[in-house]
């Protein structure tokens, strides 16, 4: 597998890219606009920089990397020369299935097809597929270019051929691929969700507050980021599609999601993304603690 497209230039997206391209694999990066690839490659781009300003790559690996990718705002174009397709499309099933329906119809019958999705079955993705059994989940986590673990997700009809293939290219990428099998949520989020779940409910019900909260799992429990923060970076929005996700799922209370959650999404209180969630970080915010550390 040389050519490798990557359907959405979001979080995910640019990073699965980025990842690819800088082990020397063509990327097509696919989105439906010229803005969202020019945010997408943007970061790419920055993420890069950083890379060189620790000294793991040159401003000629970067260059190298960033030719690898060739952009295209449709899936027929950018997935004709594909040998593997990997979705990482927002968190929401009904955009997932119209986008593998359409893989379905445009691809060669030998393309494998991935998704990224954090918690949605695999077997569901694969039923609006022409051969089903080269459908697989390729979960990565953020930020893909730094984490190591790829969640290797089969599905119910998906080959021992299929997986090992993923397996192996995920290894070229320097990864550590991990094989579970396909219920809600899977092992990464079914037990990392009600985790952040479970830290917002102690916030709801006036436990503790948010930086206490975060700081008694940093001390405490070693973690290097507090489930509050993690959340926020995550996006408050994506916590409650994989919690909706397991609790439609399994049918268990356990995995409800906790109503101040509900809440700040509905009030669109995302996390970073949005600027503002358990924490702020809007530009006035950020300038106040600049203006801290020099008073």
């Amino acid at each position: 597998m040389k050519n490798i497209a990557v359907i959405g230039a979001g979080t995910m997206g640019n990073g699965i890219a980025h990842t690819f391209a800088q082990k020397g694999f063509k990327v097509l990066l696919i989105d439906i606009s010229e803005q969202a690839i020019e945010r997408g490659m943007n970061t790419i781009s920055k993420n890069l920089d950083r890379m060189i300003a620790k000294g793991s790559i040159t401003e000629a690996d970067k260059k190298a990397t960033i030719e690898n990718i060739i952009t295209y705002t449709e899936i027929k174009d950018g997935v004709v020369n594909a040998d593997l397709v990997i979705e990482a499309a927002t968190e929401n099933i009904n955009l997932k299935l119209n986008i593998f329906k359409e893989l379905s119809a445009v691809c060669r019958e030998d393309v494998i097809l991935a998704s990224n999705t954090s918690s949605i079955s695999i077997t569901q993705i694969a039923s609006v597929v022409k051969n089903p059994e080269r459908v697989i989940g390729m979960h990565f986590m953020n930020p893909v270019p730094i984490m190591k673990l790829v969640e290797i997700i089969r599905g119910y009809n998906t080959t021992d051929e299929v997986t090992k293939a993923i397996m192996d290219l995920s290894l070229k990428l320097d990864k550590t691929p991990t094989e579970v099998n396909d219920y809600p949520g899977f092992v990464a989020n079914r037990i990392l969700m009600p985790m952040i779940n479970e830290a917002i409910e102690t916030l709801y019900n006036g436990v503790a507050g948010v930086e206490e909260i975060d700081t008694v799992m940093k001390l405490g429990m070693a973690h290097p980021m507090g489930p509050l923060q993690l959340a926020d970076f995550i996006g408050l929005d994506v916590c409650l599609s994989i919690l909706n996700v397991m609790y439609d799922g399994f049918k268990n209370p356990k995995y409800a999601p906790c109503p101040l959650l509900v809440n700040m999404v509905m009030a669109g209180k995302l996390g970073v993304k949005s600027g503002e969630g358990f924490y702020d970080y809007s530009e006035s915010k950020k300038a106040e603690k600049v203006a801290k550390m020099f008073s």
